[in-house]
């Protein structure tokens, strides 16, 4: 669960699996310019600098809304700091962005379980450092990560059954 710091929010935000493995997550998760197959609103991201699955990389991540007059497009520039293939775990920071982020740094960690009726599954774990967003409360920043932890989580899940193994490719 999060909590709520004076000067910084932190918190960590996490779901069990049955339906899909760590490593099938695993392969979703380290090609780190899909997040738009995965994550709920967001509609592009792709490679800006870097090589991929090497820190320093850069992406670009972009969602639009639309009041039916006029769209807005919303726009953060992520960079990969750690990129972890054996333990399966990733941390990236927003570095640039139109949505008034002034500091986030997040970290994924994705985790085997079995379970006890012989499947296996995972755990995954999103936790994260930030200055408070302008406009936002604690608690609806740490619903919305919760959120799209569940969403990437299921549609993930869904990909898994129909596409097996392969799923860095499916899920559009």
């Amino acid at each position: 669960m999060a909590e709520e710091q004076l000067s910084k929010w932190k918190g960590k935000e996490s779901i069990e699996s049955a339906g899909i493995t760590a490593e099938q997550v695993w392969t979703c998760l380290e090609d780190f310019c899909n997040a738009h197959k995965w994550l709920p609103n967001l509609d592009t991201c792709y490679l800006v600098e870097g090589v991929p699955g090497q820190p320093g990389l850069v992406r670009y991540c972009a969602s639009s809304k639309s009041d039916g007059h006029e769209v807005t497009i919303r726009w953060v520039k992520e960079k990969l700091i750690l990129m972890d293939p054996i333990q399966r775990c990733l941390s990236y920071e927003v570095t640039d962005n139109n949505v008034g982020i002034k500091s986030y740094v997040a970290t994924i960690k994705v985790f085997p379980i079995n379970f006890d009726n012989g499947m296996k599954g995972c755990r995954i774990e999103w936790s994260y450092v930030a200055d408070p967003f302008e406009g936002w409360k604690f608690e609806d920043f740490a619903s919305h990560i919760d959120y799209s932890l569940k969403f990437m989580t299921k549609k993930m899940e869904h990909a898994s059954l129909l596409m097996g193994q392969n799923l860095s490719t499916s899920a559009t």
